[in-house]
């Protein structure tokens, strides 16, 4: 073993950035051990700099992270700060001063993952960023290295801890959606702002970095087509029940069935009560991943957190180390494909639609004309109705997004349609 430490920078000291520093020093033999040399945190960059956090020497704290990342000593750098800038520039200037860096930086990846795989691969560092993509969960490692000799078709998971929470609640309780915010929010799971996560935001950007992993072509967030869970009511989850469903938030990445296009989006989704996915209960987080030669398999576990997500980033660091020690680098950007991704107006689905309809003869013919006209196809209908209104569920048979969109539009022209309640699509089956 070699007795030189590899020196550690760490950017961020917040609820997984202490967790770290925590971890690389209860185990510090243990790490060793496993890459063959010892590894010595030697900086850690905050904001506060005045509070106080247990079990990190005050003499590793600086407020200034560039000096830091420019020290020209330092190995690797640990980025756990979060959004687009500082910490874009902050990785690139590591990587030009001779450190690689481990990061949980969903965000940026997501919108800027091409220009920093190019900065690593220019200086000859590597990025590796197990953590940004939940938590613990090993998804990223098993895209790049373990499934780099298949050809991966499909990535459906539940990545989000925050929204899978809230609904089961909702399900499981008959709570409405603000309740179970709160409860969310009361537990530490749910930000004082939760926006990123119940607007989707967090997922889609774990969407758009899967999918260019999968489908070795660049995915940006903007990419991603996003909608959120903060229009799922209590009546749509007591709908799903009746059909023997459940909703959760899905991200979904697809490549097109001719190859030629990828597809990658995130929204709330009717799954059958028989899918594994259905019984992902509370916090947890759990992806499917299709191959042609693997077939599927099923990731599960807890996708959020301090400990979990500063699992993921020692298992990175770990890898970096041994990389390091090796005079090597590990995998890079993979974008051969070139895929173009393809609008939501192209995916094909099936679709829940609750309709506000007056009750009288001759409505449920109205609406089923509507829905060939545009060429999509009923698979059941549910009416029910007291005292002049009714609340009419079509489920359809798979259809192009852009064709529900017309028929929904022409629904709410006719005079015997008084609102449309919900629309939600069904996956799973």
């Amino acid at each position: 073993m070699r007795t030189r430490p590899l020196k550690v920078a760490l950017l961020g000291c917040g609820v997984v950035g202490s967790e770290v520093a925590r971890i690389m020093t209860t185990h510090a033999d243990d790490l060793a051990a496993r890459i063959g040399a010892p590894v010595e945190l030697v900086g850690v960059a905050v904001r506060r700099p005045s509070k106080v956090r247990e079990g990190i020497d005050p003499a590793l704290i600086t407020t200034d992270a560039t000096a830091l990342v420019q020290r020209g000593d330092i190995d690797v750098v640990i980025e756990v700060i979060g959004g687009i800038e500082p910490a874009r520039t902050l990785i690139t200037t590591a990587f030009e001063n001779g450190a690689s860096v481990v990061s949980a930086n969903k965000a940026l990846l997501a919108e800027d993952g091409a220009a920093l795989h190019a900065a690593a691969e220019k200086y000859g560092r590597d990025l590796y960023y197990e953590a940004a993509v939940a938590g613990a969960i090993p998804l990223v490692r098993p895209l790049r290295e373990s499934l780099a000799g298949d050809k991966v078709n499909r990535v459906l998971g539940i990545v989000n801890g925050t929204t899978n929470f809230i609904l089961d609640k909702m399900d499981t309780s008959g709570a409405g959606y603000s309740e179970a915010l709160d409860e969310a929010t009361a537990l530490g799971y749910a930000e004082a702002d939760p926006t990123a996560d119940v607007e989707g935001f967090d997922a889609a950007a774990k969407a758009a970095i899967l999918a260019g992993i999968a489908f070795h072509t660049r995915v940006k967030i903007g990419d991603v087509h996003r909608e959120g869970i903060t229009e799922v009511t209590a009546a749509d989850i007591a709908s799903a029940r009746r059909m023997g469903c459940t909703v959760k938030l899905l991200a979904i990445c697809e490549r097109a069935a001719d190859g030629a296009s990828v597809t990658a989006r995130v929204h709330p989704a009717m799954i059958p009560l028989g899918h594994p996915l259905a019984s992902v209960r509370e916090a947890y987080n759990a992806v499917f991943i299709e191959a042609d030669a693997a077939g599927q398999l099923m990731f599960y576990g807890p996708g959020a957190g301090g400990s979990p997500t500063a699992s993921a980033v020692l298992g990175d660091l770990v890898a970096v180390c041994r990389n390091k020690l090796g005079e090597a680098t590990g995998p890079g950007e993979s974008a051969y494909t070139r895929l173009p991704v393809s609008p939501m107006g192209e995916v094909v689905t099936r679709y829940h639609i609750s309709l506000d309809v007056a009750d009288k003869p001759g409505v449920l013919a109205q609406v089923a004309t509507v829905f060939a006209e545009q060429g999509v196809s009923i698979d059941t209908v549910r009416q029910q109705g007291k005292d002049g209104e009714a609340s009419l569920v079509v489920v359809t048979h798979r259809a192009p997004d852009a064709a529900l969109s017309g028929t929904v539009e022409a629904l709410r022209k006719l005079d015997t349609v008084r609102g449309v309640a919900s629309i939600m699509r069904v996956e799973g089956e």
